[in-house]
């Protein structure tokens, strides 16, 4: 099949999960943070709520690459029982037409874990790490597997509240990864001695789970469940206790989510150690990473990510002959 078709195509979850790999995710997310941000390329994300029922918009246009999009995700108005669709529209900038729907459920949690990763090799020490996971659920699970393609683990220690589930998930990287994993019977014991923290288990309640003074020096912390301003995960001290921190959206970290304001209530000043993803990759805060004891990594997602890991995925799928032909076609207005 070619690798541009005339007509649009369909990708499933399914292949999506069968041809994607963390290396290729990471690397393409690499080459276009690298880039100089654009001015309107990544607008923020909009939602449109009516009651119970929401529709949520992530649109970006990379710097490179063949494809511009959004992802869209939704739910009616039997709210998020009913079940949740993401779907990824991708244009062809070459000729403006409708190039691709994908599947996005899977993509989410891979461009999430992928950018995380991508941020961890830019703020961790490159030597072999022990890793603390706070989350035993299926974007702790992606992001274990997206570090371990980043850095040599020693021991992965996970703690959530469920036993079964925490010793589940440890046997799991253990068999997968060939890490010794094991499960902690709280997250500070958890966290005790790690070189990396994932934080990626909103607490019941919106109260934290990570704290500053559990970290050792040179550690890593990468937060990613706290997205919104009524969703909680780390604990101002953890804030305080960060010489850097990164950001995959800066303004909508630092003012959108629950744990920035907490932080900013509490009175603590952030924004002078506070930068962006692509300052990080394209080397513009080098030296803050050197001379930070402890970084930080908050991550509350984004179009961009979705666009490039899903132009990755379509790639692959036209190569193998994976994409679904639809037999469709748009009427373009001129």
């Amino acid at each position: 099949m070619s690798t541009h078709p005339d007509s649009p195509v369909f990708v499933s979850g399914a292949v999506a999960r069968q041809v994607f790999t963390w290396s290729e995710a990471i690397e393409s997310l690499r080459a276009s943070y690298r880039l100089p941000e654009q001015a309107g390329a990544t607008p923020p994300r909009t939602v449109a709520t009516v009651g119970k029922a929401w529709l949520r918009t992530l649109p970006a246009f990379p710097p490179a690459g063949r494809y511009f999009g959004a992802k869209l995700m939704a739910a009616g108005v039997q709210g998020v029982s009913a079940g949740i669709e993401y779907v990824i529209v991708l244009f062809d900038r070459e000729t403006s037409r409708i190039a691709a729907f994908l599947d996005a459920n899977a993509i989410t949690a891979f461009r999430t874990a992928a950018t995380s990763a991508l941020a961890l090799d830019g703020l961790a020490p490159a030597t072999p790490a022990r890793l603390a996971v706070l989350g035993s659920g299926l974007e702790a699970s992606h992001h274990a597997r997206a570090f371990a393609a980043v850095r040599p683990l020693t021991e992965v220690v996970v703690y959530s509240p469920t036993p079964e589930r925490r010793e589940a998930f440890a046997q799991a990287l253990e068999r997968d990864l060939g890490v010794p994993a094991r499960a902690a019977a709280n997250a500070e014991a958890a966290v005790d001695g790690a070189d990396i923290v994932l934080a990626a288990a909103r607490s019941q309640g919106e109260k934290p789970i990570l704290f500053g003074a559990w970290l050792k020096p040179r550690a890593t912390v990468v937060s990613i469940g706290s997205t919104i301003p009524q969703q909680r995960e780390i604990d101002a001290s953890v804030v305080e206790r960060s010489d850097l921190i990164v950001c995959d959206s800066l303004e909508e970290v630092l003012t959108e989510t629950g744990d920035m304001i907490a932080a900013k209530a509490a009175g603590l000043a952030f924004r002078d150690k506070a930068f962006s993803l692509n300052d990080l990759v394209s080397g513009a805060c080098d030296e803050r990473v050197r001379s930070a004891d402890i970084r930080m990594f908050k991550s509350v997602g984004g179009g961009l990510q979705d666009i490039v890991v899903a132009e990755l995925i379509v790639r692959k799928a036209l190569e193998a002959g994976l994409a679904t032909p639809l037999p469709i076609q748009f009427e373009s207005k001129r």
